[in-house]
């Protein structure tokens, strides 16, 4: 048998986020068909011409992942803190530069690390234990979601992925509101990009009743994202951790796991859920 060739990008269209290329089939491998897969490249964040991360994530949606990450690690506080953001593709990936206030950009050079993502890592680079835990203000219990309604938002969340349709390779993050309506969402190779990404969208939207939905498991990380951007109820289709639970119990989170037609598993604060 001739040497298998690497796989090679195939003549045809491409969308935000997938690239069509030739690749071999278990069935037939001389020959070769066009098949999507999802973009992964470096993206990094400058803050006023300081790189502070490299995250590995798809390149879409970029704005709203800059506005989304820098609320949900306590970078700025609301988005007037910014300025402005400009994505700048280079030969390495994407540079998103940011422009914070002056107020803001000196509070991020005291705590300032350095830190490189794998698929959303968010813990890589951190020097101490202690850093991992943010300070969260424990929420109020200002929402209200009524159970029978999650069907309709899950049966809904394919509509956020129009990558993850074509090459099965995306999480989603959707913002729904109490009769269980889809407001807008997000999709990434990563979980917490992705969660960043709606988060972001959400901070330039009036959605203020409702609750965060993602495709993925619920780690403590995307726990004490949600809550650091006053999120009170988050919907995960697959588990949660231990530690995700904990960080939940302490800021006031409701926690749903395992959110899928007809069934759901209430960790944490059930007094939300009706």
């Amino acid at each position: 048998m001739s040497q298998i060739k690497p796989a090679r990008t195939a003549n045809s269209t491409t969308i935000c986020g997938a690239r069509q290329l030739e690749l071999w089939q278990r069935q037939d491998l001389t020959t070769t068909q066009p098949d999507w897969l999802a973009e992964e490249v470096p993206i990094a964040l400058v803050y006023n011409g300081i790189s502070h991360v490299v995250m590995m994530g798809t390149p879409k949606d970029l704005e709203a992942f800059a506005l989304g990450f820098s609320l949900s690690e306590g970078i700025i506080s609301s988005p007037q803190d910014i300025y402005a953001i400009d994505v700048n593709p280079t030969c390495n990936g994407i540079e998103v530069a940011i422009e914070l206030s002056s107020r803001r950009f000196a509070g991020l050079k005291e705590r300032r690390r350095a830190m490189a993502g794998r698929t959303g890592c968010g813990v890589c680079g951190i020097e101490q234990l202690a850093d991992i835990f943010r300070p969260i203000t424990p929420l109020p219990f200002s929402q209200r979601f009524d159970l029978n309604q999650l069907d309709r938002a899950l049966g809904q969340l394919k509509q956020v992925q129009t990558v993850g349709q074509l090459t099965g390779c995306t999480h989603a993050a959707a913002w729904i509101n109490p009769e269980g309506e889809l407001l807008g969402g997000c999709e990434d190779v990563g979980r917490h990009v992705a969660l960043d990404k709606l988060l972001g969208l959400r901070a330039k939207q009036p959605w203020q009743q409702g609750a965060v939905l993602v495709s993925s498991r619920a780690s403590y990380e995307m726990v004490q994202k949600s809550a650091m951007c006053g999120v009170e109820i988050l919907f995960a289709v697959s588990a949660a951790t231990t530690l995700a639970v904990e960080v939940a119990e302490r800021c006031n989170l409701t926690l749903v796991g395992f959110s899928k037609p007809g069934r759901a598993t209430v960790y944490t604060h059930p007094q939300r859920l009706i």
